[in-house]
């Protein structure tokens, strides 16, 4: 479904993304780990369209994505839950969650993945006329992926999605996660390793802009290089 070649992407004079080449397949949920500062957010970006590659090529179901804009992007099938909870904080989470659909025509449909993003995340229904920003951070996260949601991707990107969340709220998400892989493809980036490799596929290590290793998830987690540099084990 994604096919990302020798992706070389740069910051200034600063080489954020180094050669990196990365699949990932229909129904999956591939993840994409690394300490801060390794590159995850820029491959995510760049993938939307927001960041501008120097060289490789990112494509989509065949489509090179390499000069299209973000909404087309977008309405190719890939939407994006950025790292840092962004929603509209002024309107009410119902809004936000219509705001994800903006491109979207088919309006009876959207009603039904609306009440669908109210199934998976049953705090957002009980906040529907609330205003975004009086939410806690666990509940803006959800709304920031329920509103990804509402675009109806093929592959959804999850950008540190238990970045700043308790323990237990982590455990909430990535439950939800669980159950959105149902619906769609998710490249998930993530600080949080164990919990990432616990419940992806496949995973990548990404080390200052480069790919280090690339296995299946079972095999990452039980590697004794990643338990001592990610996994505190």
């Amino acid at each position: 479904m994604l096919k990302i070649e020798d992706l070389n992407v740069y910051y200034g004079g600063i080489h954020a993304l180094n050669s990196v080449s990365v699949d990932v397949n229909d129904g999956e949920i591939v993840t994409i780990i690394g300490a801060n500062g390794a590159g995850k957010s820029t491959l995510l970006r760049t993938i939307s369209g927001l960041v501008r590659a120097r060289s490789g090529t990112v494509s989509f179901n065949g489509k090179d994505l390499g000069k299209m804009p973000p909404h087309e992007i977008v309405a190719l099938g890939i939407a994006h839950a950025p790292e840092g909870r962004r929603v509209f904080s002024e309107l009410t989470v119902a809004q936000n969650l219509r705001l994800g659909a903006f491109l979207r025509t088919d309006k009876e449909q959207m009603e039904q993945d609306l009440e669908r993003v109210f199934r998976i995340f049953e705090r957002l229904r009980e906040r529907r006329e609330q205003p975004a920003g009086t939410l806690s951070g666990g509940e803006q996260q959800m709304l920031c992926i329920g509103r990804a949601l509402m675009s109806k991707p093929k592959l959804l990107l999850l950008d540190e999605p238990s970045m700043g969340l308790a323990p237990v709220l982590v455990q909430e998400i990535y439950k939800e996660i669980e159950e959105i892989r149902k619906y769609t493809t998710i490249l998930l980036v993530e600080q949080n390793a164990y919990q990432a490799l616990k419940t992806a596929d496949r995973g990548y290590v990404l080390e200052t802009g480069r790919i280090v290793m690339a296995a299946p998830c079972s095999e990452l987690i039980r590697d004794p290089v990643i338990k001592k540099a990610y996994l505190g084990k």
